[in-house]
């Protein structure tokens, strides 16, 4: 039950058309949660707690009390995420910087699911960091840069080009799964064939890194000193422009703390604003992987 192969889920076979991090939605669950029978069966009678639901069904608990507790992260087949890119992913990142390490995984005909040993700290958006946006925000950027920094663009097996993204985003639209309904505000009224068209001139590239691909507040851990010291939720972290990471972590402290934090991400990361890469990089994400 807890080892075996996950299936893979290929991005343009079944397109995601939202993210873990939408300002709305995803969130800690402030209702009654039912424990899948899977996760009640690995708990065997310890407590569980689940501390965020995603867009898409998925659900992550924590079971067990601190100091002897771990995190499964459980997602409904219906939601087309794939835990088993996650896991590879984590497995690889885990020998140059600090990520959750994967302690068990399995699936069946409902679901598939991943166990993970925590980190120190808690996410960047809990109560006590969404009342100190000045050290939350800070701590973003320098674990951004420094995930930057530590992981190997030489050898990363993992791509999320723009490219890749282009393409998948083109093959959405051509299957009639792109929704402007669902889009941020300021992205609906261009319509699929405005934002396509727009896309279609991206900017010039900035630096190649590996960039983390989902770099919102919630997915930054913060330690007690104020500082980051670790990331989660690296399902499609690959090499792509900096400013892809940069455009939507920024983007998401307006979500997440209110408006004005942006450049205060930008400072603690070590970059100036740019906006024409930042405009970009927002569309591309409201639209695709």
């Amino acid at each position: 039950m807890w080892g075996g192969n996950l299936t893979t889920v290929n991005p343009l076979d079944e397109p995601r058309l939202h993210r873990d991090a939408d300002p709305v939605l995803a969130s800690e669950p402030d209702d009654a949660v039912a424990v899948p029978p899977v996760v009640g069966a690995f708990a065997a009678g310890r407590p569980v707690k689940a501390v965020w639901r995603n867009t898409l069904g998925g659900l992550t608990f924590e079971v067990g009390v601190r100091p002897d507790h771990c995190f499964v992260k459980w997602s409904p087949r219906s939601s087309g995420i794939d835990l088993g890119a996650e896991i590879a992913r984590l497995e690889w990142a885990g020998r140059f910087t600090s990520v959750p390490r994967i302690v068990g995984h399995g699936s069946d005909d409902d679901a598939s699911w991943m166990i993970s040993e925590p980190l120190p700290g808690d996410n960047a958006v809990t109560t006590r960091w969404k009342a100190d946006p000045a050290t939350a925000v800070a701590a973003m950027g320098e674990g951004l840069r420094a995930l930057h920094e530590a992981l190997p663009v030489e050898g990363c097996p993992f791509d999320w080009s723009l490219e890749s993204r282009l393409r998948w985003t083109r093959q959405a639209a051509r299957l009639g799964l792109l929704d402007p309904s669902r889009w941020h505000e300021e992205h609906q009224g261009l319509g699929i064939d405005g934002a396509l068209a727009l896309l279609a001139e991206p900017p010039d590239l900035d630096r190649v890194v590996v960039c983390h691909g989902d770099s919102c507040a919630p997915n930054t851990l913060i330690g007690e000193d104020g500082r980051w010291c670790g990331h989660v939720d690296l399902g499609t972290m690959g090499t792509a422009d900096r400013w892809a990471d940069l455009a939507v972590a920024s983007w998401s402290t307006a979500w997440n703390y209110g408006p004005g934090w942006e450049v205060v991400l930008l400072d603690a990361y070590g970059i100036a604003p740019d906006a024409e890469r930042t405009r970009y990089y927002r569309l591309l994400w409201d639209l695709g992987p």
